[in-house]
């Protein structure tokens, strides 16, 4: 089982017909995933890709079923691209695009509180790799080839650490069941908590990998979580050790700016919620090993 998007799952590419849509749309279906369109306002009608382009997400959903979309848009118009996609009926979507003003994010998040929680868009991103639930489908733009198919969960606001640490499990034959991108900005459409909970009721992901850096509240929030409600094992590798206080790095979201935003602090925090430390990007693969084998004793 994967959480979010399966082999069946029908999937729109909005912003499909533009250069980056046009190259990750061809490798997600390459890799098997079911695209059933896409979304380029005024050239509805056509094909592209071997697939139907449509004007609206409204029409693609009604055309196809689409249940889960993906977007390509430019920084000036994703918000409007991602509240379309809610307005649509789509259940899940990543936003892919880089640049979102943050005042555009907390519009999105706002239009989409006028849904009731359980009819309400899952958002993950923007600024992120994407999803990917290895060997089924692939939404977003990570390396496919480079996930294993089996039974750990990750969730990571960075798309670099996560492709290495799919990497390195690969090499030490573990694999994932899904691995979702939450994006480095400092507004986005889900936190750790909103996927551990869901990593949690998966009945075929055994243990769950964060992969977090300085900046922001959501680690901390997802180790009380953890503590709380988590039967499964949790492992984390939090980046920016070395980062000086208030200076931004790398992502957005990337700036310490109160406690508990240090990666000293969160890993501290994670400790203190029996949440198992990666110390270093090297030893991702290795930490997962150990805890994968000492389940598999308990088993």
């Amino acid at each position: 089982m994967a959480i979010y998007i399966n082999e069946n799952t029908p999937i729109l590419i909005q912003g499909f017909t533009g250069r980056i849509g046009t190259f990750h749309a061809q490798e997600m279906i390459d890799y098997g995933t079911n695209v059933v369109g896409g979304i380029t306002p005024g050239k509805g009608g056509t094909t592209h890709l071997g697939r139907p382009v449509f004007n609206t997400v409204k029409g693609a959903v009604d055309e196809t079923g689409a249940e889960a979309s993906i977007v390509f848009v430019p920084p000036p118009f994703a918000a409007d691209a991602i509240m379309e996609a809610a307005d649509a009926g789509i259940k899940y979507c990543v936003c892919i695009t880089d640049g979102i003003p943050a005042q555009d994010m907390i519009r999105v998040k706002r239009y989409m509180r006028r849904y009731k929680k359980d009819a309400r868009m899952r958002l993950t991103g923007p600024n992120c790799a994407g999803t990917i639930s290895p060997g089924k489908a692939m939404l977003g733009i990570m390396p496919g080839h480079i996930y294993q198919q089996g039974r750990i969960g990750i969730i990571g606001r960075s798309g670099t650490l996560g492709y290495e640490a799919a990497s390195q499990m690969k090499a030490l034959g573990i694999g994932i069941s899904t691995s979702v991108g939450i994006g480095g900005d400092p507004i986005n459409g889900s936190s750790f908590r909103d996927i551990l909970e869901e990593f949690e009721k998966d009945p075929e992901t055994d243990a769950v990998l964060m992969i977090g850096e300085i900046g922001g509240p959501q680690e901390a929030e997802a180790a009380q979580y953890a503590k709380e409600h988590m039967k499964k094992p949790v492992m984390a590798y939090i980046a920016g050790l070395s980062a000086p206080k208030g200076r931004r790095m790398g992502h957005a979201g990337a700036i310490v700016s109160a406690y508990g935003e240090s990666a000293a602090e969160k890993v501290e925090i994670l400790k203190a919620a029996g949440v198992t430390i990666c110390p270093t990007p090297a030893e991702m693969g290795a930490t997962v090993a150990t805890v994968v084998a000492t389940l598999k004793k308990v088993a």
